[in-house]
């Protein structure tokens, strides 16, 4: 197996990890803490730099055509808009919006998910 490859998946099994964690335990606790935002925060870079590997794996090729390509897109946005939205939050936000905060984190990763998962079945399918 290229190494390029184990890193790429190693790198988005992390982004999976930190975001599970911060989206879980956010939901858990009913309640956005900044621990939790710096969880979604690595996530995402995780989530990115595994990405560029993948990237650089298809040699290139970036189709908004391609399901996987374009659920990807949808799912690094939504991570992106959420930490930064999470952040926001903590910092000025009321504590009625810090608690209902967690329906949101569900649905960024219920969508993160489908390129994970699709991703995992395309790396298997060959």
């Amino acid at each position: 197996m290229p190494p390029l490859l184990i890193a790429s998946f190693t790198l988005i099994t992390l982004a999976l990890v930190f975001y599970t964690l911060g989206v879980w335990s956010e939901r858990l606790a009913r309640d956005l803490k900044p621990w939790h935002v710096a969880a979604f925060w690595t996530g995402f870079a995780f989530d990115i730099a595994g990405t560029v590997a993948m990237h650089q794996l298809a040699e290139g090729r970036f189709d908004l055509r391609d399901p996987h390509t374009a659920t990807g897109q949808v799912a690094l946005w939504l991570m992106l808009l959420h930490a930064a939205w999470a952040t926001w939050v903590t910092r000025r936000g009321s504590d009625t919006v810090r608690h209902s905060f967690h329906r949101y984190s569900l649905f960024v990763w219920c969508v993160w998910l489908i390129p994970y998962f699709g991703g995992m079945y395309l790396g298997m399918r060959g």
